[in-house]
């Protein structure tokens, strides 16, 4: 594996974090909106990440991260009885999202150091790199 196929790989590793941060961000910034139908309410998301995986079966050592997309929590959204709220609905129930703020914050720890990881990968590589181009001096 060259040098550059790692600063490929890993600066797939960084776009895919940055995703994931992203949605992470979106999730905790609509954990607390109400809805008065269950249609209209936030569902947490998200990312979904594959190995490409043709050229991992072709051989090849460097196998960069894809986002295939970024799919909708199927889990229950949280209805609350609260009849004197402005967004209730005629039977007097408010729909949250079913974001878990725990689970969003640890997702966001680890998709941060992931990307930290990430980014010293490269510069390793890049430090590399340069020691490379030095040797002839």
């Amino acid at each position: 594996m060259s040098l550059f196929n790692v600063l490929d790989v890993s600066g797939s590793a960084m776009s895919a974090q940055s995703v994931r941060i992203n949605t992470t961000a979106s999730n905790l910034a609509n954990a607390n909106s109400v809805s008065s139908s269950a249609n209209e309410t936030y569902r947490a998301r998200q990312p979904v990440f594959a190995a490409e995986l043709n050229k991992a079966v072709n051989g090849e050592h460097s196998v960069p991260v894809q986002v295939l997309g970024v799919v909708e929590s199927d889990r229950p959204l949280n209805i609350e009885y609260a009849p004197n709220h402005p967004m209730a609905n005629e039977d007097g129930y408010i729909f949250k999202p079913n974001v878990n703020v725990v689970e969003e914050m640890s997702n966001m720890i680890s998709a941060s150091r992931s990307y930290q990881t990430s980014v010293q990968v490269a510069d390793a590589a890049k430090m590399m790199l340069q020691r490379t181009l030095t040797l002839g001096q």
